[in-house]
């Protein structure tokens, strides 16, 4: 299954409480409605009986070993984004956890104050930490954030990370990433402008710094939104994004700008084609993920059409490849995450411009070889998908490993 997408199907999650509640409260509308003709079904019990995300675009997911993390997202859509029961309707005021070893979605319910700019945040998980920075709200551009929510998965709780300095500015589109307990902030737009700033927070000491390069200001790379990062240690890449009028190319040998964080310098990057098929398309709105030295880019939309290719970057070479694998549907404004292990799920985008129709699909792909364990891991949980249901005892007497049955719980 290497460098081949794959469909994934689910099972409802176990638990049915939320659609007994649901169920009761439909019983409860249907007696009362006569009467109380505005009895409504509240949203946490409606949604706890939904056991798969709606579509949606703009929303971000994360993924450790065990669970894909999705947050957020937009539908215009009225019935796919739950009609008069979303409360925060177009957008999804949720968080969502896709578990591997089951295939089952379960909708989270978190306490604390979930943020209110749903729509084209950054996310990261940095350990059992989910930290979202940054947004947009309805309209567009009129309700951006510039604060940094942190979810414990663990504990599903939200907090807001008190931070001091200079804060960015309220922005959505932006790209960040984690080198060595720093978070870095590029790019972004108001709605109105785009933009090249960058920031840094300290997540030890949560101070803002704005980082001044040396470059003087012809040199800096262009404003821009829905861009990527991807970093070796020493330099943070920018990949592709562009305006709501542009899509900026890699088509070129000096079109991947590069933050040098030794010389605070930007720097621009040679890079080398693929030698039959040359350089990936322009584009913005797509996804990116790293597995160590190697970036890879997936869909997107160029200003004509929505893409579907897989392309790989090697961070010590600098060549492109491009992989075999194609989407099953071109999409933009989707989500990508890449495991440990090197498996990338991709989930929803917009998948249709002309009837500006959305997803809810998932897929995974292979990026690397998997390892013995990871290939016999899949294997099994396909001979004998129930595991989970047994105790921790019953899956310790069958030879599996603690980390193993981690995976299951």
């Amino acid at each position: 299954q290497l460098n081949k997408f794959e469909k994934l199907s689910w099972r409802p999650f176990n638990r049915d409480s939320g659609a007994k509640k649901r169920a009761r409260w439909l019983q409860a509308r249907r007696i009362f409605s006569p009467s109380c003709p505005n009895l409504r079904i509240p949203n946490r019990f409606l949604r706890e009986g939904h056991c798969v995300p709606p579509a949606r675009s703009g929303h971000r997911c994360v993924a450790d070993s065990t669970n894909l993390y999705v947050f957020g997202g937009y539908n215009p859509n009225f019935e796919e984004a739950g009609g008069a029961e979303n409360e925060d309707y177009p957008l999804f005021r949720e968080l969502w956890r896709y578990h591997f070893a089951t295939a089952t979605w379960q909708q989270l319910r978190t306490e604390g104050y979930i943020p209110t700019e749903l729509a084209s945040m950054s996310t990261i998980l940095h350990g059992n930490n989910l930290l979202v920075f940054g947004g947009t709200g309805i309209p567009f551009g009129e309700n951006n954030g510039n604060d940094v929510h942190v979810c414990n998965v663990q504990y599903k709780r939200w907090n807001l990370l008190n931070c001091r300095g200079k804060k960015p500015n309220k922005i959505y589109g932006q790209a960040m990433i984690i080198i060595n307990d720093y978070l870095y902030v590029f790019g972004g737009t108001t709605g109105y402008l785009y933009s090249t700033d960058l920031h840094r927070l300290d997540l030890t000491t949560r101070e803002w710094i704005h980082l001044k390069p040396n470059n003087s200001p012809s040199d800096l790379p262009e404003e821009r939104y829905r861009h990527e990062l991807a970093h070796d240690g020493q330099r943070i890449y920018i990949l592709g994004g562009g305006t709501s009028w542009t899509s900026y190319p890699l088509d070129k040998p000096n079109q991947i700008h590069a933050y040098n964080l030794e010389t605070n310098y930007w720097e621009e990057i040679v890079t080398k084609p693929h030698q039959k098929l040359g350089y990936p398309a322009a584009r913005r709105c797509h996804s990116c993920v790293q597995v160590k030295d190697e970036v890879f880019i997936c869909g997107g939309y160029n200003g004509e059409v929505i893409l579907s290719d897989l392309w790989k970057l090697n961070l010590q070479t600098f060549r492109w490849s491009k992989l075999p694998a194609v989407m099953p549907e071109p999409a933009y404004f989707h989500c990508a995450a890449v495991t440990p292990a090197g498996c990338m799920y991709v989930h929803g985008g917009v998948v249709n411009m002309s009837g500006n129709r959305r997803t809810g699909s998932l897929y995974k792909v292979w990026l690397v070889v998997p390892s013995l364990l990871e290939m016999s891991w899949e294997k099994l949980l396909k001979t004998f998908p129930h595991m989970a249901q047994l105790s921790t005892l019953q899956l310790l007497q069958l030879g599996l490993t603690h980390t193993l049955i981690q995976r299951l719980k």
